[in-house]
């Protein structure tokens, strides 16, 4: 098996370079609960690159406008169709932000009008590696007050061929896991498990 390498896309518009110690902390997480092999240095590709082909996951993020371009929204549907998988965290946790509602509008023009959808709480990404009963866990963002002080119950996803190729989250998944991974022995519960989960799914075949 080849190393798995963090890769994120960075997009032309809105910002794309968000929870700057999430990746090396999420990597550590899989040294320590999985037997992947890994790749230390967090990979960044230009989506209107070739470079987004080369890697199996792919992280999007951000807090502002997200609009492709013609040739990013090309790639990224090409990229998804033949199998990649993209998880997108909404930093702003917020339903009727800038991020959420560009992105999804975005999602429509890509892969039409009712490609994104709720997916149920009892999906193999809950149960895959780490068991996640209730469906997705809650972060703290969510439990203080921070964007639409809403608890998002559930995660979106674009499915293509019966897996799932677009994985989207409100919940503000990336600032909750951007600390230093020496810090996670101060948790009673280690709050990174449900992304181990996802990377999990996403590199099954």
């Amino acid at each position: 098996m080849k190393p798995f390498f963090f890769t994120r896309i960075q997009y032309t518009s809105g910002n794309w370079d968000t929870d700057q110690r999430m990746p090396s902390n999420i990597l550590n997480s899989l040294v320590t609960y999985t037997n992947i092999p890994i790749d230390e240095k967090e990979k960044v590709v230009l989506l209107n690159s070739q470079e987004i082909f080369k890697s199996p996951f792919c992280y999007l993020s951000g807090h502002k406008l997200v609009e492709f371009s013609s040739q990013e929204r090309d790639h990224f549907k090409r990229y998804v169709q033949n199998g990649g998988f993209v998880f997108v965290d909404d930093c702003n946790h917020d339903i009727d932000g800038l991020f959420a509602k560009s992105f999804e509008q975005e999602m429509e023009r890509t892969f039409g009008v009712k490609a994104l959808q709720k997916i149920p709480n009892n999906h193999e990404l809950y149960h895959c590696f780490f068991k996640f009963e209730e469906g997705p866990p809650t972060t703290s963002f969510e439990l203080n007050g921070w964007g639409d002080d809403l608890v998002h119950d559930y995660l979106k996803a674009i499915v293509i061929n019966g897996r799932i190729g677009v994985l989207y989250s409100n919940k503000d998944y990336g600032c909750e896991w951007d600390y230093d991974f020496r810090n996670k022995r101060f948790l009673a519960i280690d709050n990174t498990k449900f992304a181990v989960n996802i990377i999990v799914y996403a590199l099954k075949v």
